[in-house]
C-alpha cells in the first residue's frame, strides 16, 4: 500500500493553498488512484506518469470550475515541461482527457490510459465495478486511505454545477 509518493507529494504541495479544507479529500482520492494502478500496471517505467496524471487529474475543480478537465491538463502539462518530461505531455493529457471516458478507450497509449480509467472509475463508483480487483484489495486500500467526504464533495458540486448548467450537467464525462 503507497500512502507516500514524493511527485505526488510535491504537486500537492504547490496546490495546497488552492485546495484549503478539501487537501486530504483529493489527497486520498489521488493516492487511491495511485493504488489502483499499480495493481493493474506492473510496468514500473509509467509509476511516475500515473503519480503526476493523478495528482493533476481533477485539480481543475479547484483552479477553474467543475468543467475542469482542460484546466487539469493544462496545469499538468506546464508541469511537465518545467520540470523537464516534455515527451510525456501528450500521454499524461489523455490519461486526464479519458478519465472519465465511460466506454473503453482505443486510441495512443491505450495501454496506461485506459489502466488510469479503470483506476479513477473504481474510486468515483465506490467499487461497485472493481474490473478485476479483488474485493479484498479495494477494501484494504479503502480502509487506509479513507474517503475522507470525497463522494460528498463530488455530489455537492455536481448540484451546484447542474443549478448552472442544466443542459451540461456532467461536463467531463465521455462516451
Amino acid at each position: 500500500m503507497i500512502t507516500e509518493n514524493i511527485e505526488i507529494d510535491k504537486i500537492l504541495a504547490i496546490y495546497k493553498e488552492v485546495l484549503k479544507g478539501d487537501f486530504q479529500v483529493y489527497k486520498n482520492h489521488v493516492y487511491r488512484i495511485y493504488n489502483y494502478v499499480i495493481f493493474f500496471d506492473d510496468d514500473k517505467n509509467n509509476y511516475e506518469k500515473y503519480a503526476i496524471a493523478a495528482a493533476f487529474h481533477d485539480i481543475g475543480i479547484w483552479t477553474h470550475s467543475f468543467d475542469y478537465l482542460e484546466p487539469s491538463i493544462k496545469l499538468a502539462s506546464e508541469y511537465l515541461i518545467e520540470t523537464g518530461k516534455k515527451d510525456w505531455v501528450n500521454e499524461v493529457a489523455l490519461l486526464i482527457d479519458n478519465h472519465h471516458k465511460m466506454s473503453v478507450y482505443k486510441g495512443d497509449f491505450q495501454h496506461t490510459v485506459e489502466i488510469f480509467r479503470k483506476a479513477d472509475w473504481i474510486d468515483v463508483i465506490m467499487g461497485i465495478k472493481r474490473f478485476g480487483l479483488a474485493k479484498s484489495t479495494y477494501k484494504a486500500i479503502q480502509k487506509q486511505i479513507s474517503n475522507k467526504g470525497f463522494h460528498w464533495f463530488l455530489v455537492k458540486q455536481s448540484l451546484n454545477y447542474f443549478i448552472k448548467h442544466p443542459l451540461n450537467p456532467l461536463p467531463m464525462f465521455k462516451k
